[in-house]
């Protein structure tokens, strides 16, 4: 479980053959093989980690669904390590298991912040209220507003500093995972049925 309070920008180092390296600094600390790690906000396993990398296994399911499909040597990615019980909880719960990948539709400078709209799949956006949470590249934000087709979201110039958002542009392709109480809420309101159907 984390929070979507991205600790670092990371560095993929190299990925091919179903694993990743990345490159990180803070990280990397005391992390041990077998934790988890959000890397754009997907939850990764360690399976080897040094003093300024780790490895994690990407399966054929991760690659379809996420953006880290799509990602190079040399990209830049949200990292965050999984949260402990005791800590607070600066964002919102989020579990690293991204839903569908979203397209940021426009960028709008607003002051110094950056309001971004994202188009998405209609079962993500189903759980996508005005003032709810939604996490994006392992980013919690808080939803402007909701529209047809997705949602706007604001950027404060932290965010802009500390993530890859920042460098995002019109046509980038975001991971996303909506609220999970949401979720659970739906299924248990239809008597425990697929609340993905």
């Amino acid at each position: 479980m984390f929070t979507g309070i991205v600790e670092e920008i990371g560095r993929v180092e190299s990925v091919g053959a179903g694993r990743m390296t990345l490159a990180a600094h803070r990280t990397v600390e005391a992390l041990q093989i077998g934790e988890s790690v959000s890397v754009n906000g997907v939850c990764l396993t360690v399976v080897a980690v040094d003093t300024s990398t780790f490895t994690a296994d990407l399966s054929a399911e991760t690659c379809r669904l996420t953006n880290l499909g799509r990602v190079r040597s040399g990209d830049a990615v949200n990292l965050e390590r999984a949260m402990r019980l005791s800590d607070r909880i600066g964002g919102h719960l989020v579990s690293g298991h991204v839903e569908g990948v979203g397209v940021i539709q426009r960028r709008t400078m607003v002051g110094d912040a950056v309001e971004m709209e994202i188009d998405m799949p209609p079962a993500i956006l189903k759980y996508c209220i005005a003032k709810g949470s939604l996490a994006v590249d392992g980013v919690s934000l808080t939803i402007n507003s909701v529209g047809a087709t997705g949602v706007t979201v604001m950027l404060i110039p932290h965010t802009l500093r500390v993530t890859t958002l920042g460098q995002r542009v019109v046509g980038d392709g975001v991971n996303l995972e909506s609220d999970l109480i949401g979720k659970y809420v739906e299924r248990l309101r239809l008597g425990g049925t697929n609340a993905g159907d």
